[in-house]
């Protein structure tokens, strides 16, 4: 048994040994990911701060203080965007992201259950998306209006935000990542100095 779990560690090595020198890769990917997301977010809540605000509180949401939830929303989502990109900061601004997202999750998406796109072979949704398709197709331009795209019934599920709250989790524990974030590199320079 000893001599199988060497020859694996012997396999595991020779075939992932050097892969520790890509690991900034994979938070990389995460960031980039996660940044349009993020800035678009920011920017149409910044471009409409009034309807957000007025969403935010007794109109819709009935959130506390929605005035104050609504600047925080839109500077941290479109502030957090550029700071993902540079890879400065990841762990902070993972933190008020995240909790950006667990009030979307709960204020916002929970009551419509986990799926963001509603599952067409319900039948009850197969009937609604037929139904919507005749009226498009009767009073509308449907090849034109679906040639970049299907035609969905939007769930608004907590789906996406569940994953975008995990990606940054884990960004949060890895940081931005080895040679390809700021934060890397400000940490290499410092602890240069100090052994100096």
């Amino acid at each position: 048994m000893k001599a199988l779990v060497e020859k694996i560690s012997v396999v595991h090595n020779t075939l992932f040994g050097h892969l520790k020198y890509l690991d900034g890769l994979a938070p990389l990917a995460l960031r980039l990911y996660l940044v349009p997301i993020f800035w678009m977010a920011g920017m149409t809540k910044i471009n409409g701060i009034d309807g957000i605000i007025g969403w935010f509180g007794e109109g819709g949401l009935d959130l506390p203080f929605p005035t104050v939830m609504a600047y925080l929303a839109a500077y941290t989502e479109a502030g957090g965007a550029i700071l993902l990109a540079l890879g400065l900061a990841t762990r902070w601004i993972s933190i008020p992201l995240m909790v950006t997202m667990l009030v979307a999750i709960f204020a916002v998406h929970w009551d419509h259950g986990w799926a963001a796109v509603a599952d067409s072979s319900v039948p009850e949704i197969a009937t609604r998306l037929d139904r919507a398709r005749d009226i498009l197709a009767e009073h509308s331009n449907y090849s034109w209006l679906t040639e970049k795209g299907g035609f969905v019934i939007l769930n608004n599920g907590i789906e996406f935000a569940v994953t975008y709250l995990v990606m940054l989790l884990s960004l949060f524990f890895t940081g931005g990542g080895r040679y390809v974030s700021i934060d890397y590199w400000l940490a290499h320079f410092s602890s240069a100095e100090k052994a100096d």
